[in-house]
C-alpha cells in the first residue's frame, strides 16, 4: 500500500512542477508594489498546494504512525486560505 502513496506523491509533485512552469510563463504587469506582492503570495500558495499535497502523501507513506502526521494537514489549509484572500484582494478594483 505504501507504493501507491508514493506514486500519488510523485504525480502530485509532477503537477506542482507543471503548475510552476505554467505560471512562470504567464505575463502579468502589476500596477503597484502592493499588487506585485499579492500576486507573488497568490502564486506561491497556488503552486505550494501541489507540493504540500505531495508531501502529505509521501509523509503518509513513510511515517509508521500516520496519527502523528495529522498536524501537517494545516499547511494546505493555510495555503488555501492565503490563495483565497489574495485572490479576493487582487480582484478588487483599484481605489
Amino acid at each position: 500500500m505504501k507504493a501507491f502513496e508514493l506514486v500519488v506523491a510523485g504525480a502530485l509533485a509532477a503537477a506542482g512542477v507543471f503548475s510552476l512552469v505554467r505560471w512562470l510563463r504567464t505575463d502579468y504587469e502589476p500596477a503597484s508594489a502592493r499588487e506585485r506582492v499579492l500576486y507573488a503570495v497568490h502564486l506561491t500558495s497556488r503552486i505550494g498546494m501541489w507540493f504540500a499535497f505531495a508531501a502529505l502523501a509521501a509523509g503518509y507513506a513513510m511515517v509508521d504512525d500516520p496519527g502523528r502526521f495529522t498536524g501537517f494537514v494545516m499547511v494546505p489549509i493555510v495555503l488555501a486560505a492565503l490563495q483565497l484572500l489574495t485572490g479576493f484582494l487582487l480582484a478588487r478594483p483599484p481605489r
